[in-house]
């Protein structure tokens, strides 16, 4: 990197979804049958993400540590790919471990977009981030990604945009919702722009099914922390020791589903209304599609991309690729 004079701190771009959107969501997804089907973004509140973070940590995990090491022997090369110049934009950025190898090879970048929905997670992240690249300016932005957000304009010139998804949470979208938010991204990295992303691929269902029921049942109180954040901001009255965590992976669909099981007849209310579940019903609350490359390829193909470079660990569990503007 060209030194510079170390950048002032950006403040805080604030577009997170307001309270009653929140209540909207989670009202139609409690209505929705057969399957009620909780929105995954929600996950994220500040308890939630520490907990996600703690799960990267957990032995039966292997997204994060293998991602990593891909990270650490083949960032130069994805940095080379991106070429310098580059604004990065973050998607999720959740601790940012990742993006600091990338930074640490990237030549000249114009600045880094962190975009996440937890606030709180997300500017200890960026002050973190802006300590350690003192002259890379980092710019935060608090907003539900799967939306329309602006990014904003760094100081340094831009000569390309790299959108940067690691960590597999494309696998979170059914095939058309993630069609739409690679849209999203094509149109934001623009002509010239590329796209740098993590997938997790097919393999053994054992291995999977253990990454998310593991068993210190971290995976657990992640997802019953979604119903404590329901009850503490919306005011339901979700009885967490009525709920069970279970993730099955679905073979023919090539996805973990989360869900939450009631373990009795029961009845929720929310805002008013009353949701009553069976013993036995679930409730969703996460998809984690797996890929294979030429796959993720295919989808990336329909809204303008065109893959470049692929990167994965020997097994191989994990890729990270990166694609261009056709």
């Amino acid at each position: 990197m060209t030194a510079a004079a170390p950048l002032e701190s950006t403040e805080l771009v604030d577009q997170a979804p307001a309270l009653d959107r929140f209540r909207r969501d989670v009202l139609a997804a409690l209505s929705r049958r057969p399957q009620r089907e909780l929105p995954t973004q929600y996950l994220y509140d500040a308890r939630g993400s520490e907990l996600f973070d703690r799960i990267c940590e957990l032995p039966e995990y292997y997204p994060t540590r293998t991602e990593l090491g891909i990270m650490e022997r083949d960032a130069a090369a994805m940095a080379e790919a991106i070429g310098p110049g580059a604004l990065v934009i973050e998607y999720g950025s959740g601790s940012s471990v990742k993006t600091r190898r990338l930074l640490e090879r990237l030549r000249e970048p114009a600045g880094c977009v962190l975009v996440d929905i937890s606030r709180e997670h997300l500017l200890r992240s960026a002050e973190e981030l802006a300590a350690a690249f003192p002259h890379v300016e980092v710019l935060p932005v608090c907003a539900d990604f799967t939306q329309p957000f602006e990014i904003p304009t760094p100081r340094a010139a831009v000569r390309r945009r790299a959108v940067y998804f690691p960590g597999s949470t494309i696998g979170n979208f059914l095939p058309d919702q993630a069609t739409r938010l690679l849209g999203q991204m094509s149109e934001q990295a623009g002509p010239g722009g590329g796209l740098l992303i993590g997938i997790d691929l097919r393999k053994d269902p054992a291995v999977l099914e253990a990454a998310y029921n593991d068993a210190q049942g971290v995976t657990a109180e992640f997802d019953l922390n979604l119903l404590r954040r329901i009850n503490r901001e919306l005011g339901a009255d979700f009885d967490l020791d009525a709920f069970e965590h279970r993730a099955i992976y679905d073979q023919e669909l090539g996805r973990i589903e989360m869900h939450l099981v009631s373990r009795q007849a029961q009845v929720v209310t929310l805002a008013g209304r009353r949701f009553p579940l069976a013993e036995g019903e679930t409730i969703r609350t996460e998809y984690s599609h797996k890929y294979s490359i030429d796959g993720f390829q295919r989808l990336a193909a329909a809204v303008g991309f065109r893959g470049r470079q692929v990167w994965t660990d020997p097994e191989p569990l994990f890729a990270v690729c990166y694609l261009d503007r056709a």
